[in-house]
């Protein structure tokens, strides 16, 4: 792709986000979403082939099906209401605002779309669907949190922890283990919106470091057998990786488990003790998929050739930048407290 075309796509689907997040109005806040979608289709379609060509039209037929949600939404309110502003909404409009987002966010029972546009896209750009996507959406769920029902908003967040975590287990994909996982992942977001909106934020900001983390290595990977063969590329790096998936599974020592403790505390704290045990018991099923990764990984060596014994003669292609946010998304438990006071 030519240089200067990539520079406008990746310039309009970073303003796109940022026009929608700090508007007000809902036909400005929509256009936003429009031009985020139309920004990314390029980028998805960039390789030419029939399975890319597949996630793009998928992606374009729901995206746009969710912003159509949205703008039917504003229209009914501003009917209503004679207001276009985000924070004015019926609880018409809200149900279908609520429904827009978890269908541009991916989660249950609105979720089949998400691990099939990832699976006919590259590592990089699942990467950027799992999260730069998902901060818009996640503006306007926050911008209309107090019209929003809680209760089904904690219903939808165990829906998608728990598919999340059991459709995930059938998978040898990688990318398609990774979209689950990021299934489970809005899961808890969506529960901490609904329970503290500035939690959110935190658990946001860590999900996006431990998936980043975890995206950057596995860039070369298609499935879970042969990611063996990155041992002999680079020891420390499927060393470091094997922890990042420890991390985003939520083990305690690592960064990972801040925001699952802080969403468990506050749901205990409230009373919803039920809720928070099942949530936690959700989290078993995703790591035992994170864990069959890094077994994958550390503990068994898949058949070799004469090529991949000498791997290590190759140059590791991994951004500079890879070694300072996978040691941020497994150091950064003890910054809980300033974080959270903070956020």
């Amino acid at each position: 792709m030519n240089p200067m075309i990539w520079l406008t796509l990746m310039i309009s689907l970073t303003s796109s986000t940022i026009f929608t997040m700090s508007s007000n109005h809902w036909l400005l806040a929509w256009l936003g979403l429009k031009l985020n979608t139309l920004s990314l289709l390029p980028i998805i379609m960039k390789y030419n082939h029939p399975r890319a060509t597949e996630a793009t039209t998928k992606y374009f037929l729901i995206q746009a099906a969710a912003a159509t949600m949205i703008l039917l939404a504003a229209t009914t309110t501003a009917w209503h209401t004679g207001s276009w502003s985000i924070t004015h909404t019926t609880p018409t409009s809200t149900l279908l605002i609520m429904t827009a987002i978890m269908l541009k966010l991916g989660a249950a029972p609105t979720h089949l779309w998400y691990p099939q546009v990832l699976q006919g896209a590259t590592m990089n750009t699942a990467l950027v669907i799992s999260t730069w996507q998902k901060i818009a959406p996640l503006t306007l769920l926050y911008m209309t949190h107090n019209h929003l029902n809680h209760t089904v908003l904690m219903a939808l967040g165990l829906a998608s922890a728990l598919i999340g975590g059991w459709a995930g287990l059938n998978q040898t994909q990688t990318r398609m283990i990774m979209a689950f996982s990021s299934i489970a992942h809005i899961g808890w977001l969506i529960t901490a919106m609904a329970i503290s909106p500035s939690l959110t934020t935190l658990t946001m900001m860590m999900y996006m470091l431990t998936t980043i983390a975890t995206f950057m290595p596995l860039a070369t990977t298609k499935t879970i057998t042969n990611i063996g063969t990155i041992w002999p590329l680079s020891p420390p790096t499927l060393t470091i990786t094997m922890m990042t998936l420890m991390s985003l599974g939520g083990l305690p020592p690592l960064t990972g488990f801040m925001p699952k403790w802080l969403i468990l505390k506050e749901l205990t704290s409230t009373g919803l003790v039920l809720l928070a045990t099942t949530l936690l018991l959700t989290t078993l099923l995703s790591l035992f998929f994170y864990i069959r990764l890094a077994y994958l990984m550390m503990l068994t060596t898949p058949p070799t050739t004469t090529n991949t014994e000498h791997k290590w003669r190759f140059k590791l292609n991994q951004p500079t930048c890879t070694a300072p946010i996978a040691m941020a998304s497994l150091l950064m438990l003890p910054a809980t407290t300033a974080l959270y006071a903070t956020t």
